[in-house]
């Protein structure tokens, strides 16, 4: 079992969210984190809150698209801890909208999804995970270091209408982490670095609690517990995949029992 206890965490997507919570849960089990993303107003806020609970913590402003900034990211956790031991990459966007919409009364298409919606979306949520993840692998093997590649896909990623874009990520990461992890067992690393994902459901951020009280209560409607996953929840998970290194290879979903129908 790994400690969590002087262990490097680097998160992207760290000023708000999922990251965040996760930042802040890791630095109360004694470990250190080095925080992206792409509002330095939000990664001062979380570096502040962090040094206030008597954590360590670094931050840097860059954009997961870009190869330098992602290089940067993992670079400055080795400069500053000497190591990465999780890597959570949590920087995401959403760009809902219907593949194609027809119109109600003429049945042709009057409108579709935007190849900017799809394509921001794409890179972002897909093309940047990829450089956050292979950066920082690079710097863990190199290193030597121990510890865990954390994805984060969803429940969308079984397919929801509406978001053929963000689902596509999301799908993908689902993938990953047994690529991933059959690569490294090709090197004779999967051993000291493992990969798995999680696939959250809806979890209660601020932006979700922020929906309008009609939609959000039709969420909640659908999900047994009767309740939003907590971010505190999500986290616990995180931690738990971090430590017990049997756990390799898959994806662990966490959605409180939510199952998507036919409409998506």
């Amino acid at each position: 079992m790994l400690d969590i206890k002087g262990a490097v965490a680097v998160v992207t997507g760290g000023a708000s969210g999922i990251g965040e919570t996760v930042a802040k849960y890791w630095v109360r089990q004694g470990g250190k984190v080095v925080l992206g993303d792409v509002a330095p107003e939000g990664l001062a806020r979380v570096e502040n809150d962090i040094k206030q609970m008597g954590g360590e913590c670094a931050t840097i402003v860059g954009n997961v698209t870009r190869e330098e900034d992602c290089a940067a990211l993992a670079e400055l956790a080795v400069e500053r801890f000497g190591a990465i031991n999780l890597v959570l990459p949590c920087a995401g966007i959403i760009k809902d909208g219907l593949f194609l919409s027809p119109d109600r009364a003429t049945g042709k298409v009057n409108k579709k999804m935007t190849l900017d919606q799809f394509q921001s979306v794409i890179d972002i949520n897909l093309t940047g995970v990829f450089l956050t993840v292979r950066e920082c692998a690079e710097q863990m093997i190199n290193h030597r270091c121990k510890g865990l590649i954390c994805l984060i896909s969803s429940t969308g990623s079984l397919g929801t209408a509406g978001q053929i874009n963000y689902s596509s990520t999301k799908a993908a990461m689902s993938v990953m982490p047994k690529v991933i992890t059959a690569e490294f067992f090709r090197r004779n690393i999967a051993d000291r670095i493992r990969c798995v994902a999680i696939a959250p459901g809806y979890v209660g951020t601020a932006m979700v609690k922020g929906m309008k009280p009609k939609a959000l209560d039709s969420i909640v409607e659908n999900v047994p517990i009767g309740r939003l996953v907590e971010p505190e929840e999500v986290a616990s998970l995180i931690a738990e995949l971090y430590r017990n290194e049997a756990l390799a290879g898959d994806v662990y979903f966490i959605h409180g029992g939510l199952r998507l129908g036919s409409r998506g």
